[in-house]
């Protein structure tokens, strides 16, 4: 028995449909930071410009990843030198960032700075900061807007969080203008939002920005500028809040001094900066958004179609096996759909959950959806 084709209409037969969905991102501390894994997850590299952070032990198959870690300065900072570990890297990590985000100035064809507000006007300028670049694997198509939160410790190496400060890019969420588009897509400020998680005033700290389409945020080092607790015994106060990296070996430093936050930066390795940093990070989360298209076809079966069926066990001695008698209606089931080209060729198969009965009594209108 032949197959049964029915033409599809594209002006009534078929539509298409845009449809955003959204998906929390939540990453704890105890996963960036050395305590699950005791670091296994963490890969460094001998070119040792940035550090890649996983979800399990990088090694594991089962690892996926989830963000690369660096940090650099530009040229004109106040803390760059010939002398600083690293220094022509960190400074091409900054240049190479900002070129592919901001581009240049209009005026004298100069690398834009980051900056910590919507502006680009050369006023609030990050001129040393720490950049999380997130893996396409969690960000999807982009962030979503309003979403991305970052709690970090704000205490001295030896006791992260004994002051935290937490970020998020509230007026992005909460007011039309909160973000800018720039060549690297979108971006929007993190503002200081410590126990004021509900609106942003005039006066409240920004301490960088989030490029959602690019899936990057970059942190201004003026989070531990000040706000220095006064808990670790034998040091002062101004001093305690310094102390962002431990200046041993370990963490990238060329002798046993406390560092502060640019001399970390300056002096310590990318790598040693990056593990001072991931140890403060106890919460981070964002929603991504995936862009599903879609492609609906309504493939329909009419009354006086589609009641026979082409399956060889369908009849059987020139009977057939579904009626119980000869004057009984023809009926057959609908298990599976094909879409066709014009020249017969088979594109596509939907398969229905389960059979669907058709008999001259009856008209089915079957939707089959393609996502891409």
């Amino acid at each position: 028995m032949p197959v049964s084709y029915e033409p599809l209409n594209v002006n009534t037969d078929v539509t298409t449909t845009k449809t955003i969905l959204h998906e929390v991102i939540p990453l704890t501390g105890t996963i960036i930071a050395s305590g699950t894994y005791n670091n296994e997850n963490i890969k460094n590299f001998t070119h040792g410009m940035f550090q890649s952070i996983y979800d399990y032990p990088y090694l594991s198959s089962s690892a996926n990843h989830i963000f690369d870690l660096t940090c650099g300065y530009d040229e004109s900072s106040e803390i760059s030198s010939s002398a600083n570990a690293q220094n022509s890297k960190k400074i091409n990590i900054y240049n190479q960032f900002s070129q592919v985000l901001l581009g240049y100035t209009g005026s004298n064809n100069v690398v834009r700075m980051f900056e910590n507000d919507l502006k680009l006007d050369g006023t609030g300028s990050m001129k040393n900061v720490m950049i999380f670049s997130f893996s396409r694997l969690l960000t999807k198509d982009q962030i979503k807007k309003g979403t991305f939160s970052l709690e970090l410790g704000r205490g001295a190496y030896s006791d992260f969080h004994s002051h935290t400060i937490t970020l998020q890019d509230i007026k992005a969420n909460t007011t039309g203008d909160g973000t800018v588009n720039t060549i690297g897509g979108d971006y929007g400020v993190l503002f200081d939002i410590t126990g004021n998680v509900d609106s942003v005033s005039a006066n409240t700290s920004s301490y960088g920005v989030v490029f959602y389409q690019a899936g990057i945020v970059v942190l201004s080092s003026s989070i531990w500028d000040t706000n220095a607790p006064t808990n670790v015994v034998g040091a002062s106060a101004s001093a305690v809040g310094a102390y962002f990296n431990s200046g041993s070996a370990l963490s990238g430093a060329s002798d046993n001094s406390p560092l502060k936050c640019l001399g970390s930066i300056a002096s310590a390795s990318i790598s040693g900066t990056c593990d001072a940093l991931r140890e403060r990070i106890t919460n981070l989360t964002y929603n991504n958004s995936t862009e599903i298209n879609s492609t609906i076809y309504f493939c329909r079966l009419p009354v006086n179609k589609f009641n026979y069926s082409s399956n060889p066990t369908y009849v059987s001695s020139s009977r057939i096996q579904v009626k119980s008698n000869a004057s009984d209606l023809p009926v057959a089931y609908a298990t599976t759909v094909g879409l066709y080209n014009a020249r017969n060729e088979l594109l596509a198969v939907a398969k229905l959950s389960e059979p669907l009965k058709k008999t001259p009594q009856n008209e089915l209108t079957i939707r089959v959806r393609l996502d891409y």
